[in-house]
């Protein structure tokens, strides 16, 4: 009888972290575009909810950062991975897309501390990501230029 032995790496890579972050930027994307424009709270005071195979996935790929981030530095975005799932799930666009800003400025700030290396390619990744999520924003005020910077 063979056993089989399942191998766990002890640490997530930079890469690996930003791959996942980047599915979750890639499902709110998919789910804004779906949205009108407008959307009158009178008409829908809960907000417009996705569908449930999309909040399936969603939850999978924050739980899969969680799990392959526990014994890693990446472990503090946990917290808003889960915030961002949290409002996915309950069709609040703008308090999924905060989270996941935070998430951008935890990393850069452990890049600044040294605790993570980030490369050149993946810094290109960091502000892309920024940049979607800035578009879901909704309008264009001075006052929100620089939003989600704030570590």
């Amino acid at each position: 009888m063979v056993k089989a032995v399942i191998l766990r790496r002890e640490s997530m890579e930079t890469g690996e972290a930003l791959d996942l972050i980047g599915s979750l930027v890639a499902a709110l994307k998919g789910y804004t575009a779906k949205l009108p424009a407008v959307v009158h709270l009178a008409a829908m005071p809960g907000g417009l909810k996705p569908q449930p195979e999309a909040v399936t996935a969603y939850e999978q790929v924050v739980y899969r950062f969680r799990s392959q981030a526990a014994a890693s530095a990446f472990k503090r975005l946990s917290e808003p991975l889960i915030d961002s799932l949290e409002a996915f799930e309950a069709g609040e666009i703008l308090k999924a897309v905060q989270p996941l800003l935070l998430a951008l400025d935890l990393l850069e700030l452990m890049q600044r501390e040294k605790t993570i290396a980030v490369a050149p390619a993946e810094e290109g990744r960091l502000r892309d990501y920024r940049a979607a999520l800035h578009r879901m924003m909704p309008g264009k005020e001075p006052e929100l230029e620089g939003a989600g910077k704030g570590l």
